[in-house]
């Protein structure tokens, strides 16, 4: 553990929340039960700690009391064990005040005009605050900019009489959750904790030690704040230089899947980012605008940032236009033509559809006229969606069913779909992804 210099009055409240938690005393109340607060619950709970879970989904919390996974990946057997070991999930935030360390795991998107939405964060601060009390923590672990912690969470509770660092410890720990990857798990990735004080971090820093295998303490709750929209900054500037790429080469005549391949083989300098329709999920196509709205405050201008988000954007448009190309060259018009999309998730093997660059293609494909369809093993029906509507379900992968569209369209790859099957019965595949690497004359690669 990291030591800081902490004041005598703050001292002896830090350890005396540090001696409940190695005594597994503290009840741990997690708010936003997604795919990063529910991997959250179970890890503290296999550690020992008792957990109450908040959302306002009605329909979530019935099922996660019942013992039911609402996340494909996240296996239901898990769900109950943490249910039969006293796990409770309410929509009652008067509850707050029965924990002590209460963490925050709520969404950040972007509004319409593509600015910071920190509605849902604020609403979970209206509903808690009269709940609060001395000797409690909070952590904010959803994505935002640099001042949130202090700026929007604090005024918040010492509006409720509350001395931050005395009596009660405010910490920022971005989470770092990568769906479906079973190479990382929740207590197997590094959490950064930045706390309001001193002693604030040093409770942060016990707190998460306790379930997570490495902490990495920073100075500030700004400094982890900016930690996180470095990393998925790094992430979208990267994918949108390897999608520019892919264009390059798509005019040139060159296989991107090739190239990258190749230079992946340099043992230094160069880490594989791999092109597809766009970007999706809940932080890569978000965080980095985070971060340009808040430099305009400084009167800075983030260039390199909205040029990559800028790539990224046009990507699904660029798909779009390759599938009507592609329909042209077998003289079909798009408008009328039949079009399966595979895979409406943003990630593969995953059934999260947040941001994806699938539903997207699907929307320009629909206003030029084409009947859309699609196939997804992770999302049976369309999902309820802000801003998009399909009332579909997904379509079975069988012979007759792949013959009868005018071109599928490999958006998600999925390891459930059956590759060999999709080329053998499919008349036309436009593939995004690089799923067929081998030069066949259904496919067409985009």
């Amino acid at each position: 553990m990291t030591e800081f210099s902490i004041s005598p009055s703050s001292a002896q409240a830090v350890d005396e929340f540090i001696g409940r938690l190695e005594r597994r005393e503290t009840r741990i109340g997690i708010i936003g039960l997604g795919y990063v607060g529910i991997p959250l619950a179970l890890r503290f709970h296999e550690v020992g700690f008792p957990i109450i879970g908040f959302d306002i989904d009605d329909e979530r919390i019935t099922t996660l009391n019942a013992g039911e996974s609402p996340i494909k990946h996240i296996s239901a057997e898990d769900i109950a064990a943490m249910s039969a070991g006293g796990f409770r999930a309410t929509t009652d935030f008067s509850r707050i005040t029965e924990v002590d360390a209460i963490i925050i795991c709520v969404p950040t998107p972007l509004s319409r005009h593509r600015e910071p939405d920190l509605s849902f964060i604020v609403e979970t601060m209206k509903a808690i605050t009269p709940h609060l009390r001395p000797g409690q923590m909070l952590s904010l672990e959803s994505t935002t900019w640099p001042g949130t912690t202090e700026e929007v969470l604090r005024p918040f509770i010492e509006g409720r009489g509350l001395q931050i660092g005395e009596d009660f410890f405010l910490v920022y720990s971005p989470e770092r959750e990568d769906p479906g990857n079973p190479n990382f798990s929740t207590h197997s990735i590094p959490k950064v904790v930045g706390g309001s004080t001193p002693g604030c971090r040093k409770v942060g820093e016990h707190l998460y030690a306790a379930a997570v295998d490495q902490v990495v303490p920073v100075s500030s709750t700004q400094a982890a704040e900016l930690t996180k929209l470095l990393e998925n900054i790094h992430r979208a500037v990267n994918i949108g230089l390897v999608n520019e790429m892919k264009i390059i080469g798509d005019r040139m005549g060159i296989d991107i899947f090739e190239v990258i391949d190749a230079a992946a083989t340099k043992p230094f300098g160069f880490t594989a980012y791999y092109p597809g329709p766009g970007l999706g999920g809940h932080c890569i196509p978000i965080d980095p605008f985070y971060l340009t709205w808040k430099a305009r405050e400084y009167g800075l201008s983030t260039h390199f940032i909205e040029l990559a988000g800028e790539i990224n954007r046009e990507m699904p448009e660029w798909v779009a236009t390759k599938i009507a190309e592609a329909l042209n060259d077998r003289r079909k018009s798009l408008k009328g033509s039949r079009i399966l999309a595979l895979g409406i998730a943003y990630k593969r093997d995953v059934d999260d559809t947040r941001e994806s660059p699938s539903v997207l293609v699907m929307e320009i494909l629909r206003a030029r006229g084409a009947v859309v369809e699609y196939s997804d093993p992770y999302a049976p029906s369309f999902p309820k969606m802000r801003e998009h509507n399909f009332a579909l379900n997904s379509v079975e992968l069988t012979p007759d069913n792949l013959a009868s569209f005018d071109a599928v369209v490999l958006l998600t790859d999925h390891s459930e779909f059956d590759y060999d099957a999709i080329l053998e019965h499919a008349d036309l595949i436009i593939d995004t992804r690089g799923k067929y690497r081998a030069a066949h004359p259904k496919v067409v690669k985009a």
